[in-house]
């Protein structure tokens, strides 16, 4: 069919769509029309310009992005679609090894080592070589490896880069042996097919240059998000005929965590110094006021590529910002403000979307929307009740309660670890079945169950002793103070911390707990007869119940969701939570040295603003639960970079003596909302410690001193920085490597 650009494109798309040779840089802002721009440039390609289909590559991220680009090109040029390459590149990868798999010695139908493979050969590198997981979790040390293929970097590259640190030695070589395990095998993991595929290109350059030749043009997605594998994969394929376009957004680079590198779409002009550079400004979603906020907070981004968002809409509603007293109050505020809106017929549920920087926020959102049933689905997340932690510890609490199926306590009888084996468990099960009794009393006959290993009788009548003793020792206790004892007996806490990738991650973990101990100690408030089987039952925790509210089949439900799940997506009716400083931006942002830190979060935040059409509300809370205290923060920084004629501040005052006799001015409310001083206290009705306090004091030991740490051994204190909480400790250990901790955590003995 014949393509009108002119019409049926903006001037800067038509302009991006006619560029079809050399080097193409399309800097596509939020809601710009990206996706209409890519299919209309490979559509003109092919029906304008004569390209044969299997000449096209088109690479994207995801494969519902490929999906989507290959059924709209396909109904603008039928048939064409069919031929041409349009999917992840990890998918194209695939293709291109299979092959050529072996060339570099892997059979031709090799197979892709899921998740459960790559753990099953670990553990039997682990044994062969004698590794501690309590020293080197699995978990770390796969993510390790997985960002080291990220940086191209295999077995032999990771040991030549990373020469002389000793804290490495152990992981290089469990690196050289999962690889030669995962060869043998046959097999690759998902992280290898792009290595590979370049490794085979620059070994076999016939190969490369066949490709080259039948990607004669090349374009790239959301290329703010290539790492460097994939840069170089991009790269290669490229070299020859050089039409490469990419289309991306560094104000949308958010997936750092991830092996994300920004430069290789701030540095594109500087690997082809030929590139025509396109800016996509005009955006199709959103008010004005939303686009002016966003813009607004993203120029305070140092390392960018300057671009401003303008739109022929209405410059709509102001922002909302308000401002609460606790996270419990902002969550209520928000269930009601999306009530009201619907009842006054301006949205329907579906229209609105919560974001939030972290899962552990849902909590209070949950129970307000339970409490008002409002249907709501938590995105890409689970429900705060349907956590790891949280199952594992409402299980451990209906198990000592005597509530529990045999289900429940199944899922905790080896968590964490006590020898038991699965051959054990079932033995145990088969035996609770046929002598009519519960798993828990099997466990406590296990010297009598026929087959079961001496270690694992050791484990199950340890467990059972356990919660007997727990029984016995608190039957008047609170049942915030019996799951503190269950945490004490099962050592769940170092569990955790062996089980978390990083820091932030223990501190989500422990949020998680002091959230359910809030909740546990509410209902104990409110109850006549507190009962934990009742308390379950309210929170949806028993039978088969995952429907959120209860209110049908609805599809017309909130949706709840972090802010990086919201990317790509757009509501007429958004709500960002949290807008607080320790939480966004995060304390680790803010105590970090690396100025990026920050400019990351600032970009969340940019992608948080541009996912709202029309009406935008922003809220924080004076006062959150955090790692057991109760700390008051000030509003996040991002609010204060949003000028205050786009924003409709109603920030209530807190009720203090002063506060109930003066009625203050609005630059006041402002000024206290933004100004108001960090600081902690304790809960009213009881301070949760976990055995840990976290704390502000200062180590007894500086930069170089010997230390110990009770898991990971002796160690040297490389570097010792003040963050928003705590000091974090960064130790090179003689035996775990190097670790960042917080010094409140860590209990570091100086030696």
């Amino acid at each position: 069919m014949a393509m009108n650009l002119d019409e049926e494109l903006n001037k800067e798309q038509a302009e991006a769509v006619r560029q079809t040779e050399g080097p193409v840089l399309i800097l596509a802002g939020a809601g710009s029309g990206k996706t209409r721009t890519i299919v209309y440039r490979m559509s003109y390609l092919l029906s304008e310009m004569g390209v044969r289909p299997w000449n096209i590559l088109a690479l994207t991220f995801t494969n519902k992005a490929a999906r989507e680009m290959r059924d709209r090109i396909g109904a603008m040029v039928p048939d064409a679609a069919r031929d041409m390459w349009v999917s992840t590149f990890h998918s194209t990868c695939l293709k291109i090894l299979f092959a050529h798999a072996e060339k570099l010695g892997y059979p031709k139908n090799f197979e892709i080592a899921d998740t459960a493979d790559q753990k099953s050969i670990m553990r039997d590198v682990y044994k062969k070589l004698s590794v501690d997981p309590k020293v080197f979790p699995e978990k770390k040390v796969m993510r390790v490896i997985s960002s080291a293929k990220d940086e191209l970097m295999g077995p032999d590259e990771f040991a030549n880069a990373h020469q002389g640190d000793m804290s490495l030695l152990k992981i290089m070589e469990i690196y050289h042996a999962y690889q030669k395990a995962l060869k043998a095998n046959g097999s690759m993991d998902f992280d290898d097919l792009i290595l590979n595929t370049v490794r085979l290109f620059k070994h076999f350059p016939d190969v490369l240059d066949h490709y080259q030749e039948k990607f004669r043009y090349i374009m790239v997605d959301e290329y703010q998000d290539t790492n460097t594998a994939q840069f170089e994969l991009v790269r290669l394929l490229a070299s020859k005929y050089r039409n490469l376009c990419v289309v991306g957004d560094d104000d949308q680079s958010i997936y750092r965590f991830r092996g994300a590198n920004i430069y290789n779409i701030l540095s594109f002009e500087d690997t082809y110094p030929d590139a025509k550079v396109i800016k996509l400004e005009q955006n199709y979603r959103s008010t004005g006021n939303i686009l002016a906020a966003a813009n607004e907070v993203i120029a305070n981004n140092k390392e960018r590529k300057k671009k401003v968002l303008r739109t022929d809409a209405e410059p709509g509603s102001l922002i909302r910002f308000r401002q609460l007293d606790t996270a419990g109050g902002e969550a209520v505020f928000i269930a009601d403000d999306i009530r009201k809106k619907v009842e006054k017929g301006e949205f329907s549920f579906g229209d609105c979307a919560v974001l939030i920087r972290t899962n552990v926020q849902s909590k209070e959102l949950e129970d307000a929307f339970r409490v008002r049933r409002i249907d709501y689905d938590v995105v890409k997340g689970l429900r705060f009740w349907d956590t790891k932690v949280i199952k594992d510890l409402t299980s451990y609490l209906l198990t000592v309660a005597g509530g529990a199926n045999d289900m429940r306590t199944l899922r905790i009888i080896n968590l964490p670890k006590r020898g038991i084996g699965a051959a054990s468990v079932e033995k145990a099960r088969v035996y609770a079945e046929e002598n009519g009794m519960s798993f828990l009393e099997a466990c406590g006959k296990a010297d009598v169950i026929p087959g079961v290993s001496a270690k694992a009788k050791t484990g199950f009548l340890g467990f059972f002793e356990m919660v007997k003793g727990i029984r016995e020792d608190m039957k008047d206790a609170k049942f915030s103070e019996i799951l503190d004892r269950i945490i004490k007996d099962t050592g769940y806490n170092d569990y955790l911390m062996s089980e978390a990738d990083t820091t932030d991650k223990y501190l989500e973990f422990i949020d998680y707990i002091n959230k359910l101990k809030e909740s546990l100690d509410s209902y104990e408030e409110d109850a006549d007869e507190p009962d934990l089987v009742d308390f379950m039952r309210q929170n949806g925790l028993e039978g088969n119940n995952v429907d959120k509210t209860g209110e049908g089949e609805s599809k017309d439900r909130v949706l709840v969701m972090t802010m990086h799940n919201a990317k790509g997506l757009e509501f007429p009716n958004v709500y960002v939570a949290g807008m607080e400083e320790g939480l966004f931006p995060g304390y680790a942002s803010i105590g970090s040295e690396d100025p990026m830190a920050m400019e990351e979060e600032r970009r969340l935040c940019y992608v948080a603003i541009t996912r709202a059409k029309k009406s935008l509300t922003m809220s924080c809370a004076r006062q959150r639960m955090t790692n057991g205290e109760t700390r008051y923060a000030a509003a996040s920084r991002f609010m204060k970079e949003i000028p205050t004629d786009l924003l409709d501040m109603n920030v209530h005052p807190k009720k203090t003596e002063r506060t109930e006799h003066m009625e203050p001015t609005s630059r006041q409310i402002a000024k206290a909302a933004f100004n108001e001083k960090p600081q902690a206290f304790s809960a009213g009705f009881q301070k949760i410690k976990l055995g840990k306090d976290i704390g502000g004091t200062k180590p007894d030991y500086v930069e170089g001193d010997r230390v110990r740490h009770f898991k990971f051994g002796e160690g040297t204190v490389q570097k010792i920085v003040q963050g928003g909480r705590d000091y974090e400790v960064t130790v090179n250990f003689d035996n775990a490597g190097v670790r960042k901790m917080f010094a409140g955590f860590a209990k570091l003995k100086k030696v």
